[in-house]
C-alpha cells in the first residue's frame, strides 16, 4: 500500500470512531507505530487535527478543527449523503435548500457511476 493509499486509510479510520490505539491503527494499516507517527504527522500537516494520547495504552482521535477537512466516505456513506441531500432539498425548508443543491452540486459530480445510479 502506498503512503497516499495509507493516509486516505488512516483518515478514513479516525472519522469512523472517536478513539483509536496505536496499536489497533497500526495493526489495520499493516504498519509499525513508528510508521503510523509519520502518518499522522502527515495529516497534520494537511490540517487535519489528529490528537495523540502517549504511553501504554495511548492513542488517537480526530478532533473538531477550525475548518471542515475533506471528508473520506465508503460507499454506503456517499449514497446515504446524497439521499439525505436530495430530501433536504425537496423537504421544503427554504433556509437549507440552496446549501443542499450547493453540496449535493459538489458531490455528485465526483461519485462513481455505480453510486450516482443507486442513489
Amino acid at each position: 500500500m502506498s503512503t497516499s493509499q495509507r493516509s486516505l486509510r488512516l483518515l478514513s479510520l479516525l472519522q469512523t470512531r472517536r478513539y483509536w490505539s496505536g496499536q489497533e491503527l497500526a495493526q489495520r494499516l499493516q504498519v509499525s507505530l513508528r510508521t503510523l507517527r509519520r502518518d499522522v504527522d502527515q495529516l497534520r500537516e494537511l490540517g487535519y487535527p489528529v490528537q495523540a494520547e502517549r504511553g501504554v495504552g495511548g492513542g488517537y482521535q480526530l478532533a473538531a478543527g477550525a475548518a471542515l477537512p475533506p471528508l473520506v466516505l465508503d460507499d454506503e456513506e456517499a449514497v446515504a449523503l446524497v439521499i439525505g441531500l436530495q430530501s433536504t432539498i425537496h423537504g421544503g425548508e427554504n433556509t437549507l435548500t440552496e446549501a443542499g443543491l450547493r453540496a449535493l452540486s459538489k458531490v455528485v459530480p465526483v461519485l462513481p457511476t455505480r453510486l450516482r445510479q443507486r442513489a
